[in-house]
């Protein structure tokens, strides 16, 4: 793993939104008291959810709130690469998936489509809506190439999708997540030549299980004659 520094340009301050300082202090309400660090993880979430990114304040803030030292805070921030250190594009932020089967279906070509319309990785747009990386195996092979914009997994691209894709985000809309080649989950690429009844796979063909009767359970059971 590469190492994973704060952004070197840092914001003042750090305030929790009021909606989600509630949901921060419903977090720390499943914890005892003497275990409250352990919502760091979903606070750090909660930061990134409501600011893109996780600034060097917001450490200070979960800190003092969960009482423990910053650098504590810093190191699970750090760890975990779901956690964003600079901020990202505030329209879209692009994970492409870089790993063989993405590789062997295209993934290159999504790469070269992403430098010209957003520019190098790690790096926002000129306008700021825009950043992208590139990432290692996302668990949607079956799918590829694909890669995770924002919340959700866009799975079949094409460079001419993947530049459609982003061309709607920067317009306002909201492209559709899933397949873009309209399979359903990771079923076949082409014809389907299994599971064809949905039946078998959706549970409406399952039976219902029946319990055979067991004999009554005896009220007052003998006792063994003593030895």
């Amino acid at each position: 793993m590469s190492v994973r520094r704060l952004a070197k340009d840092q914001p003042d301050s750090f305030d929790f939104s009021k909606d989600t300082l509630k949901k921060a202090q419903w977090w720390i309400a499943k914890y005892p008291d003497n275990r409250k660090q352990s919502a760091v993880i979903p606070l750090l979430w909660l930061v990134q959810k409501q600011e893109g990114w996780v600034s060097e304040p917001s450490l200070r803030v979960i800190a003092e709130m969960l009482g423990m030292p910053v650098i504590r805070v810093l190191e699970v921030a750090t760890f975990y690469t779901m956690f964003q250190l600079s901020p990202v594009g505030r329209v879209a932020f692009v994970q492409l998936c870089g790993t063989t089967p993405c590789m062997l279906r295209g993934a290159n070509d999504l790469n070269s489509v992403l430098k010209k319309k957003i520019g190098e990785p790690h790096h926002l747009s000129k306008d700021g809506n825009f950043s992208w990386e590139e990432v290692e195996c996302l668990g949607a092979c079956c799918n590829a190439p694909m890669a995770a914009i924002n919340d959700y997994y866009y799975e079949d691209l094409t460079p001419q999708l993947l530049t459609q894709i982003l061309d709607d985000f920067a317009a306002g809309k909201s492209p559709k997540p899933g397949s873009h080649i309209g399979r359903k989950s990771s079923e076949p690429k082409d014809a389907v030549h299994t599971l064809t009844d949905p039946k078998l796979y959706d549970g409406s063909a399952a039976k219902k299980i029946v319990i055979p009767n067991l004999p009554p359970k005896e009220t007052n059971p003998k006792k063994a004659p003593a030895a």
